[in-house]
C-alpha cells in the first residue's frame, strides 16, 4: 500500500546562503579537485553521487560545521570545478581512491572520516577499504556496502531490466546517454531526480523497477514520471538551476563514465573479493529507494560485511536522495555516530 504522502523538514540552505563556507581546489593526481568545506575539528569528507555535486551536501556542512567537525564536500573528478580526464578508464574506483587521500593530505590532514551518498558511496567504502590507514570510518547512504562478487558485473546488468534495457548497460556505451540528456539538460535532471524521490515511489507500485529499464528502442526519460511540478518539497528551483547551471557547463560524460569502469573496478579489485570492511561505519537509506530495495541482501550480510557497524537505518517514506529529502534527520544521525568516534571534537561525550 503506498505511504501517505510526508512533507519533509528542509531548511532553506543554498550556495548563496552558506557564507561561511571556503571554495578552493587542490592538487591530485592528474589534477585538481573542488571543493567547499566549513568549520574545524576532525575532518569528515563528503563525496556525492550521480548526477549531483558538492551541492548534495549543502545541509550538511553547516550542520557538521556547527558540531565541531571540519566538512568538506568535494566535487568528485568528472563534476563541477574539478578536473575532467578524457579517457572513460581515467574513472575507474582506484583513481577517485586516490583522489580522496590526496584530498586529506592536500588539506593538512592525516586521517579522516568518510561519508558518501549513490555511487559517492562505494567511493566511499573502498576508500576506507583500501586505504584504512587515512580513513578512520565511513558513512553510507542509499548504496549499501557490498563486496566484490565473482560475476562480471555487465554480465549479472544485462539480466536485469526485464524486457528492456537495465540503466547501467544503457549507460555504457559513450556518448549514448549524453545524446539523450544534454539536448534538455534541465528537463532531464527535474525527471530524473523527481523519478528517485520519495514523492514519485509514494505514488507507485512498490519494487517496481520499471524506470531503470530502458523500453526497446527508446530512452531512459521514457520512464520518468509525467507533469512533474516545482518545486519538490526538498528541490527548489533555486536548487535545480544550480544543478542544471553545472551540467549545461560541464555535460554528463565524467559522470557516466563511472558506470563505464564497473569491470574495470571488478578486475582491480580481485584481490578484495569478498572483503570485509572492518572500519566503524553507518549506513543510512530509504525505505522507498529502489537501491536499498534490491540490494537487501547485502544490508543483511552487514553484520559480516561490516563488523564495525554501529547502526544501519532506513527512513520511512524516503527516496533516494536521502540528504536532501531528509536533512535534518540524515544531520542528527550523522552528528550522533560522529560523536561516538575516537575524534569528536573535544567535549563532546561519547
Amino acid at each position: 500500500m503506498p505511504q501517505p504522502a510526508r512533507t519533509p523538514s528542509v531548511p532553506a540552505t543554498s550556495a548563496a546562503s552558506l557564507p561561511d563556507a571556503t571554495h578552493r581546489t587542490v592538487e591530485v593526481p592528474g589534477g585538481r579537485i573542488h571543493l567547499v568545506e566549513q568549520g574545524t575539528g576532525p575532518l569528515v569528507l563528503l563525496v556525492h553521487g550521480f548526477p549531483e555535486s558538492w551541492y548534495s551536501w549543502r545541509h550538511q556542512l553547516p550542520a557538521l560545521a556547527a558540531a565541531g567537525y571540519r566538512a568538506v564536500a568535494l566535487d568528485v573528478r568528472g563534476y563541477g570545478r574539478s578536473f575532467k580526464p578524457r579517457e572513460v578508464s581515467a574513472y575507474r574506483m582506484l583513481a577517485h581512491v586516490a583522489d580522496n587521500v590526496a584530498v586529506v593530505h592536500a588539506l593538512g590532514e592525516e586521517t579522516a572520516v568518510i561519508a558518501g551518498h549513490d555511487w559517492g558511496s562505494p567511493i566511499a567504502a573502498n576508500t576506507a577499504l583500501l586505504r584504512p590507514d587515512v580513513f578512520t570510518a565511513v558513512a553510507l547512504l542509499s548504496v549499501p556496502y557490498a563486496p566484490r562478487g565473482g560475476t562480471r558485473p555487465t554480465e549479472a546488468f544485462a539480466r536485469l531490466g526485464g524486457d528492456g534495457e537495465f540503466y547501467i548497460s544503457y549507460f555504457q556505451e559513450p556518448g549514448r546517454a549524453e545524446a539523450e540528456i544534454e539536448p534538455d539538460v534541465r528537463g532531464w535532471l527535474t525527471g530524473f531526480y523527481a523519478a528517485l524521490a520519495g514523492e514519485a515511489a509514494r505514488s507507485s507500485d512498490p519494487g517496481d523497477t520499471a524506470l531503470f529499464s530502458v523500453p526497446p528502442g527508446g530512452k531512459l526519460s521514457d520512464r520518468f514520471p509525467e507533469d512533474v511540478r516545482l518545486p519538490l518539497p526538498w528541490l527548489s528551483e533555486a536548487d535545480l538551476d544550480f544543478y542544471a547551471g553545472e551540467f549545461e557547463r560541464t555535460g554528463l560524460t565524467g559522470g557516466l563514465n563511472r558506470y563505464r569502469n564497473v569491470d574495470r573496478d571488478w578486475e582491480d579489485l580481485a584481490a578484495w573479493q569478498g572483503a570485509t570492511l572492518a572500519r566503524p561505519a553507518l549506513f543510512i537509506g530509504g525505505e522507498l529507494d529502489a537501491t536499498t530495495q534490491w540490494m537487501a541482501d547485502a544490508v543483511k550480510a552487514f553484520p559480516h560485511t561490516l563488523p564495525g557497524l554501529s547502526a544501519s537505518h532506513i527512513l520511512d517514506g524516503c527516496g533516494h536522495w536521502v540528504q536532501q529529502e531528509r536533512p535534518e534527520e540524515v544531520n542528527r544521525l550523522l552528528t550522533d555516530w560522529l560523536h561516538t568516534l575516537p575524534a569528536a571534537p573535544a567535549g563532546v561525550p561519547d
